[in-house]
């Protein structure tokens, strides 16, 4: 069935609809599971490769399969039914973690290491499919809102997969953990594979005869292009503001990168007795910022016409990052625990924002922007990681986030600039 043969209930302008609710909560067990699998297979790595770079090469696998998602998830988005295609990427999640889970102990890294490119891949496309059909399942104008809903469902799953996965793992083992996480993928991709909801916009049945007659050649030059080199060059041409985002939100993910890893060294030079209770206090603290990031929006800004866009990212980028240097200044705990929030709610404003602005973009370029996005961050997250372990063993937990949120900082300044300048033309 095409995708623009369903219709979304009818809803007001201010509901969703109902059924979204339930892909939001699905999504939500999506990500709770994987975060348990990132956990538990980078413990499974490390055990099975005897070494800490069993952990950093799976790492690293899993995260240049998410670059290469990104790449290619703008044309899987455009020419494949976005329903079956988030499904078939759950699948493939679930299948690589059974295999994983079952293998002989002999074959774990052999198996593992691919593995973890599907993984990275498969998460990168069906992400980007997701966030590309939102506009059409509620509406251009809750597109706002329904970005709310999931950046909240899934920043809370996204802390209890942490906090569990510790437990689960040590309670269950390695195996049990990954069909858990397996059976949550097949949960969503049968949620999504039957959701009564449209996730393509409507398309004409004929271009009329004024549109062939104007554009003809500006069309064609354009569909031979759409090649690998050029799809990501045409977007960026036509919307160069989606430039100016992957750029801040690669040095972000660079920045993200460097305080996840220094929160752990961090934690045990300030808390040397009990290092587990200050990461999770922190990020059960940030937790409640995000969720307050979500409130801020849906009952604030929604309520009296304001959506968060541009100037929303700007903003949220800054707060975040200047929060998360803050964290590695030494603070009394309440002061602390102020700037864990004010992270949570710049991190969960930003993503709202983002997602929120690039899905004003008509539905054709939507999906290459997403992937582009996609591609940026894991590539920030990825050198992140491999230069801010190296950095940590010659300077400070905080010289090291400082640099690395201070950049975004400086960007996100001139970019709140530049959209002043070009709203002002």
């Amino acid at each position: 069935m095409p995708d623009t043969a369903l219709k979304a209930p009818h809803q007001s302008a201010n509901k969703l609809p109902r059924v979204f609710y339930r892909l939001a909560a699905g999504d939500a067990l999506n990500m709770y599971g994987s975060q348990l699998d990132l956990v538990a297979l980078s413990l499974f790595a490390y055990e099975a490769a005897g070494n800490a770079l069993g952990t950093a090469g799976y790492l690293v696998l899993r995260l240049g399969g998410g670059i290469a998602g990104g790449l290619v998830a703008g044309r899987l988005v455009a020419r494949l039914e976005r329903r079956r295609l988030m499904a078939g990427c759950a699948v493939a999640q679930a299948l690589a973690l059974v295999v994983v889970a079952l293998v002989p102990a002999s074959m774990r890294i052999p198996v593992l290491y691919p593995l973890a490119v599907v993984l990275g891949g498969a998460a990168a496309v069906a992400a980007v499919a997701l966030r590309t059909s939102i506009p059409e399942m509620v509406g251009p104008e809750r597109r706002a809102r329904a970005n709310s809903l999931m950046a909240s469902c899934r920043s809370t799953e996204m802390v209890l997969g942490f906090a569990s996965a510790g437990v689960v793992v040590a309670w269950a083992g390695f195996r049990a953990a990954l069909l858990i996480d397996a059976a949550s993928f097949v949960l969503f991709g049968a949620l999504v594979i039957r959701l009564p909801l449209p996730t393509r916009a409507a398309q004409p049945d004929e271009p009329s005869a004024e549109a062939d007659a104007a554009a003809p050649d500006a069309a064609t030059a354009e569909s031979k292009r759409r090649g690998p080199r050029w799809r990501a060059l045409i977007v960026l041409r036509a919307a160069p503001v989606v430039g100016a985002m992957a750029g801040i939100r690669l040095l972000d993910a660079f920045g993200s990168a460097a305080h996840n890893i220094s929160l752990p060294v961090f934690a045990n030079q300030s808390s040397p007795d009990n290092p587990a209770a200050l990461l999770g206090t922190f990020w059960a603290t940030w937790a409640i910022g995000n969720l307050g990031a979500q409130q801020l929006v849906s009952r604030f800004m929604l309520r009296r016409g304001i959506e968060p866009g541009e100037r929303g990212f700007a903003l949220g980028t800054c707060l975040m990052s200047v929060c998360f240097i803050l964290v590695f200044t030494d603070l009394p705990t309440p002061l602390f625990l102020l700037v864990a929030i004010g992270a949570g709610l710049g991190d969960g404003f930003t993503e709202i924002s983002y997602t929120t602005r690039i899905q004003a973009l008509a539905d054709e370029r939507r999906g290459e922007a997403f992937g582009i996005l996609a591609s940026a961050e894991n590539v920030g997250m990825g050198t992140g990681m491999l230069l801010s372990g190296s950095l940590l063993a010659l300077l400070s937990p905080l010289t090291v986030v400082g640099v690395s949120h201070s950049v975004p900082i400086v960007l996100a300044l001139g970019f709140l600039v530049m959209v002043a300048r070009t709203r002002r033309r």
